[in-house]
C-alpha cells in the first residue's frame, strides 16, 4: 500500500491524537469515493482498530485503515488544508479525473 502523508497532515493527525487519544489510540481513516478530490473521509480517534482494519504506522502515527480505504489510498497523498472554504484532510489523487475550482472571497 503506497500513499504519502504531508507534513501538515501529519501535524494535524498528531494534534488530534494528543487532544483526543490515549497512548494506544490510533487515527481511523475511512475513505470513500466522492468529494472534490474524488475521495471523502470520515476520521475518528479510537483505542483499537475495528475488525478488518489494517494498522499502518507512519512516523510513529498509528493509522487504522478499513479495506476500502487501503484500496482507495493507493498512490494518494494525504494533505491538510486550512482555507476559507475547507479545513481538514484533503487527498491528492493522480488517478482522479476531475478538478475542483475554488474561489477566494
Amino acid at each position: 500500500m503506497a500513499f504519502e502523508i504531508s507534513r501538515s497532515a501529519e501535524r494535524f493527525i498528531r494534534m488530534m491524537l494528543m487532544a483526543d487519544g490515549r497512548p494506544q489510540s490510533g487515527f481511523r481513516l475511512a475513505v470513500s469515493p466522492g468529494g472534490c478530490s474524488g475521495l471523502s473521509s470520515e476520521i475518528n480517534i479510537v483505542d483499537a482498530p475495528e475488525p478488518g482494519d489494517a494498522v499502518v504506522e507512519r512516523n510513529g502515527i498509528r493509522l487504522f485503515l478499513p479495506a476500502e480505504s487501503r484500496i482507495l489510498l493507493d498512490g494518494v497523498t494525504i494533505d491538510f488544508a486550512d482555507t476559507a472554504s475547507q479545513t481538514g484532510l484533503v487527498f491528492h489523487d493522480p488517478k482522479a479525473n476531475g478538478t475542483c475550482a475554488s474561489h477566494a472571497g
